[in-house]
């Protein structure tokens, strides 16, 4: 019963470092631009800003990555980890965009779900 957990976990760990892809290489490219709808003055404007989120999302997915290769030991840092993905997400739907809490912190609720019912 531990596959479907971890691959929760695992799933939303390549979210992330998808998010840091986008955040931190492609904003500025015709397709980070198409996915967050910006013009290409708003792009070069906010180019800082976002690589510094995508390198936060980078070190979320690296965390529910150390959380995974931990093993049974990683519990408690899967839990943290995705626990902070939640709160992100949360705020993120509230201060810039509502799809936010579908694409990152529902995931990561489901992920967390699965985690705490197989370790309980």
């Amino acid at each position: 019963m531990k596959l479907l957990p971890d691959a929760s976990v695992a799933l939303v760990a390549l979210l992330h470092l998808y998010f840091m892809v986008l955040e931190m290489f492609l904003w500025t490219k015709p397709y980070g631009r198409r996915v967050f709808g910006l013009s290409p003055e708003q792009a070069r404007a906010t180019k800082s800003l976002a690589a510094n989120q995508g390198l936060y999302n980078g070190f979320l997915a690296a965390g529910l990555g150390w959380g995974l290769l931990a093993g049974t030991d990683g519990y408690s840092v899967k839990v943290f980890f995705l626990s902070c993905i939640i709160i992100a997400g949360i705020f993120g739907a509230a201060t810039a965009n509502g799809k936010i809490l579908w694409v990152q912190a529902v995931p990561g609720a489901l992920a967390l779900g699965l985690v705490c019912a197989a370790n309980h």
